[in-house]
């Protein structure tokens, strides 16, 4: 997948595209139906299928107090985008002077003289250039002037939830909620969250768990407080290499034995003591949580807990790996 950070840097002789356009924060199941049927249209119009998203998100540029927490990252918002098939994504830099683009100048400036679009997927919610003064009608009318086709997608439903279609507002409430199955449900794959292993107190190996602490440039929505069976993906190894991926207890919160007050995320990798992990890049998939965030009275009680937990994700990870 080609993957373009400027609109300057679409090649002059790039087309025909198919396009779509959005944020796609988290590509969840609704996105990746979207996805999924730009690229079926691409190829059957033997045209590039083309991605349009913003960095950063919008809302952090216009109204930063309003702005969600991004569900994924940026780069595995990319690697996402590239499973789904495309060929490439225009990651077009969010300013207030590109906010201030008018439908007209956004088409005819990005789909029409940048992408040579033969075909534009879009949602009937569709909002776009200056104040979202652009609709369904405003691509429509500027499709018949330039000569490309709009193809409307109905909403994707969220699998009986009865919450409506897939969005990311339902998987940021799922999530605030501490509940990561109901996320998966609807991402469409565990949610993930991915950082470079620090230092952190070293409590838990002196406890007889020693814990990888996700470092501040981590990235991924944080769930609620708690502790969550999932797996670990050392991203510098390559693929297919052995202990890439592990099993772990996944705790997230401040700590409140130890009177911790910022929240943190240390996973122990079950059954394992021998791991030198400092300074990777990990990814942690967040597979069911398995309790609240509790103060205990003192060491004894929490590594009590700590056994308990690594038996209980260890049965919940088996058990899917089984599935």
């Amino acid at each position: 997948m080609q993957r373009w950070n400027d609109l300057a840097e679409v090649p002059a002789d790039h087309g025909p595209s198919v396009v779509a356009i959005g944020n796609f924060d988290g590509v969840h199941l609704g996105h990746r139906s979207v996805l999924t049927r730009l690229v079926e249209e691409a190829r059957a119009r033997s045209a590039a299928a083309v991605a349009i998203t913003f960095w950063p998100h919008p809302l952090h540029v216009l109204h930063p107090d309003r702005a969600p927490e991004l569900l994924t990252g940026r780069q595995d918002k990319l690697d996402l985008l590239d499973s789904t098939g495309l060929d490439a994504v225009l990651e077009m830099p969010f300013t207030r002077e590109l906010a201030g683009w008018s439908p007209e100048r956004f088409v005819e400036d990005v789909l029409v003289r940048a992408l040579h679009a033969t075909a534009v997927v879009v949602g009937r919610d569709i909002r776009f250039g200056y104040r979202n003064s652009g609709d369904l009608s405003t691509m429509r009318r500027l499709g018949e002037q330039h000569g490309f086709d709009v193809i409307v997608l109905d909403d994707v439903g969220a699998g009986g939830a009865g919450e409506g279609r897939w969005s990311s507002t339902i998987v940021r409430q799922r999530l605030a909620a501490g509940d990561v199955a109901g996320a998966a449900e609807v991402l469409g794959r565990p949610h993930r969250l991915r950082g470079t292993v620090v230092h952190g107190d070293h409590r838990g190996r002196e406890l007889g768990f020693p814990t990888a602490n996700l470092g501040p440039d981590q990235t991924g929505m944080l769930p609620a407080d708690g502790v969550y069976a999932g797996w670990m993906e050392r991203l510098d190894l390559p693929a297919g290499a052995p202990d890439r991926r592990l099993p772990a207890a996944i705790s997230i919160g401040t700590n409140p034995t130890f009177d911790g007050h910022g929240r943190r995320v240390e996973a122990y990798v079950l059954d394992r003591d021998d791991l030198d992990l400092y300074g990777e890049t990990v990814a942690l998939d967040l597979v069911e949580r398995l309790r609240d965030t509790v103060r205990y009275d003192g060491p004894a009680s929490l590594v009590e807990q700590m056994r308990r937990d690594a038996e209980q994700a260890r049965r919940v990870l088996d058990s899917g790996r089984r599935a």
